[in-house]
């Protein structure tokens, strides 16, 4: 993932592609695209600044500064389009890179803050419902992924969020409530999810299907010039081989799991694992007090059942032990404290009977 680093004097520059692991926090900018935007071309030779779009550019940066956010993420610049595989896994990794996003700045650049009623009073609003931004195929992943949404003026002035305005979202779009303040998207059926798109364009017939992936939490290669028929027919491919795969899920006793493969091995595993439980790294997080989670790391098949199920064994039977031996210890306390009450009562006794003998 490349961002767009600002610098303490002002200065924009894009930087390198960043592993997963090494991304910082980042702010993120959704927009529709217009006349001379800032490729990813113009910012490596240094010529994005004469383009009308690099306002756009500025405006992100500024509000992530003043957020706090010393880097930031635009779609029109950040991606070298003319690679088709970064392409490819820029457009898979869409969605996740908008939810990972610590705010997302959504620029209207045909709502302005100073239009007035005849009274006098603001009338963006109207401007807001009507505005082009919701009528993009991509601008759909871009409302719902992230965790906070902010929405801009042209003139760079703060409209309100996705919580403050979601009734005015909500009677555009027709996306429930409940689904633009975060529930699981897997929660809304594939029809009531299809048609939050239905009314949406895109420049590229195809794309109206591959702006979908995130929704749908599928992938499915690129391939323009096939037609918007056939990439929705693939990828409701791909949704239903999904669900198909999620249905043949089941939780398993890991006990069970132990029994089923050492029966399907012919035993042949048995205790084949103990050498794990032997290793300086296991032993030194088995005697650490503070220890807490245990990950077990491997590829499918390489047998981490069996250690992972002996470790959950020991450790219910640690437990069953401890909870004998507490158990114990309260019976001999109760006990203790009933023999001195007994003692207590019958010195008690002693002490009124001797005097009345004397």
């Amino acid at each position: 993932m490349r961002l767009l680093e600002c610098g303490d004097t002002g200065e924009i520059r894009l930087m390198e592609d960043l592993p997963i692991d090494k991304i910082p926090p980042y702010a993120i900018l959704s927009h529709t695209w217009g006349p001379e935007e800032v490729l990813f071309r113009d910012m490596t030779d240094g010529t994005g600044e004469n383009k009308a779009g690099y306002a756009k550019i500025r405006f992100g940066g500024d509000q992530a500064w003043r957020d706090g956010l010393k880097f930031f993420w635009v779609d029109t610049c950040c991606i070298d389009k003319s690679d088709s595989a970064e392409l490819q896994d820029a457009l898979n990794s869409m969605f996740r890179w908008y939810r990972g996003a610590a705010k997302c700045y959504v620029y209207l650049a045909d709502v302005s803050s100073y239009q007035r009623d005849a009274d006098g009073s603001p009338s963006w609003e109207l401007a807001f419902r009507k505005c082009r931004w919701f009528t993009r195929g991509w601008t759909l992943q871009e409302l719902i992924a992230p965790t906070i949404v902010e929405f801009f003026s042209m003139e760079g002035v703060y409209l309100g969020d996705r919580e403050s305005l979601g009734q005015h979202i909500h009677n555009v779009t027709g996306i429930p409530l409940v689904a633009l303040q975060g529930n699981t998207l897997s929660d809304f059926s594939i029809e009531e999810r299809m048609s939050w798109v239905k009314k949406r364009n895109t420049t590229r017939k195809e794309d109206k299907a591959y702006s979908l992936f995130g929704i749908f939490d599928v992938q499915i290669p690129l391939v323009y010039g096939e037609g918007e028929e056939k990439s929705f027919g693939r990828l409701l491919e791909e949704i239903s081989k999904h669900d198909r795969y999620l249905a043949n899920l089941h939780s398993t006793d890991p006990r069970l799991d132990k029994k089923r493969i050492e029966e399907a091995k012919g035993g042949l595993l048995a205790n084949a694992y103990l050498w794990v439980l032997d290793s300086p790294d296991f032993r030194r997080w088995h005697d650490r007090s503070e220890s807490r989670l245990l990950w077990i790391k491997g590829d499918p098949g390489k047998g981490k059942t069996l250690p992972a199920e002996n470790e959950v064994t020991v450790l219910l039977n640690n437990v069953i032990l401890m909870t004998k031996k507490l158990e114990e210890k309260r019976k001999m306390v109760q006990q203790n404290r009933i023999n001195n009450e007994q003692a207590q009562e019958a010195a008690r006794g002693s002490a009124w009977t001797v005097p009345q003998l004397q």
